[in-house]
């Protein structure tokens, strides 16, 4: 049997409950910033700064996309987005001494998309009544579809939720959100984000825009002294996903273009560019992070 990366240590289970706490409280603070009015700056901002104030950092840019965008988009540096009648999805991550919890929500202020909404959320609502140690992912990707579908939605099939290790928010396995008959099953002690995904359009996604989320993937050396120093600043963000207006308040635009450049030439960054609906159909999304054991926790409940 494979052994995927994302089995719990036992001595670090409090780190996850910690982790997922963490992130539980700062979903729930983060409701009252999504209004009309609201600039999507300050609200990531408002965001991260309140993981760090519980002790914690942020797993990943918060990530606030909108419409068509299901995921991989965070505000850039004097971003001028203002939220008005948009249906907006919320996915947040904590890193507590290299435990993560990761949680999403939607909030759709147009008031025309509240059974898309709700299409995600149920479908999440389902799955986790069914988890279990031995558990078919497939299965979980049947619930989802099964869910959304009814809807009269579909469900993203090439987005996933995911295993998560220490300081990793990504692993294997991928947990499906449609039947694929994969014969995988939920060991006792994994760590899944579980995340349904629905949308209006034809239920699949594909790379589109400016790429705003980086991660670090090789300490490889490199030659350019304005790389080298945007890289050591890079590595503080301990090999987690990070937002390129992190770097862009301290270094500037210019300089940051010019080293994310180079050092993803020398390979040691990669992007992650905000993930469209490829029929621009709206998009919901739902998520919480579980520990499955002979009990299985949701971690961000």
């Amino acid at each position: 049997m494979k052994q995927f990366p994302n089995i719990m240590n036992p001595e670090d289970k409090e780190k996850w409950i910690k982790a997922g706490k963490i992130a539980s409280e700062v979903r729930e603070w983060s409701k009252s910033l999504i209004k009309p009015g609201a600039k999507l700056l300050d609200v990531a901002n408002a965001i991260e700064n309140k993981i760090k104030e519980k002790g914690a950092f942020p797993a990943f840019p918060v990530n606030l996309s909108l419409n068509e965008i299901a995921a991989h988009y965070t505000p850039v540096l004097n971003d001028s987005i203002v939220l008005s009648d948009q249906i907006l999805k919320v996915d947040i991550g904590v890193c507590f001494e290299g435990a993560i919890g990761d949680t999403a929500y939607t909030v759709d202020l147009s008031g025309k998309q509240t059974k898309l909404v709700e299409a995600s959320h149920q479908a999440l609502v389902n799955v986790m009544k069914t988890l279990k140690v031995g558990l078919p992912i497939a299965e979980i990707g049947r619930v989802v579809e099964q869910t959304i579908m009814p809807y009269g939605f579909q469900p993203i099939r090439n987005l996933s939720g995911h295993g998560i290790a220490l300081y990793q928010i990504h692993t294997g396995p991928s947990i499906p959100n449609y039947d694929t008959k994969e014969k995988v099953v939920l060991e006792k002690g994994m760590i899944i984000a579980i995340e349904p995904f629905a949308s209006s359009g034809e239920g699949r996604i594909k790379d589109g825009g400016d790429v705003v989320i980086f991660e670090e993937i090789s300490h490889r050396p490199v030659r350019s002294p304005l790389a080298r120093q945007i890289l050591q600043e890079i590595e503080k963000f301990q090999h987690v996903p990070f937002a390129r207006r992190w770097l862009d308040e301290k270094y500037g635009v210019n300089k940051v273009s010019l080293a994310l450049q180079q050092l993803k030439m020398n390979g040691n960054v990669q992007g992650h560019a905000p993930l469209v609906e490829v029929s621009k159909g709206m998009v919901s999304q739902a998520e919480h992070t579980f520990l499955i054991d002979e009990t299985v926790v949701c971690l961000t409940k």
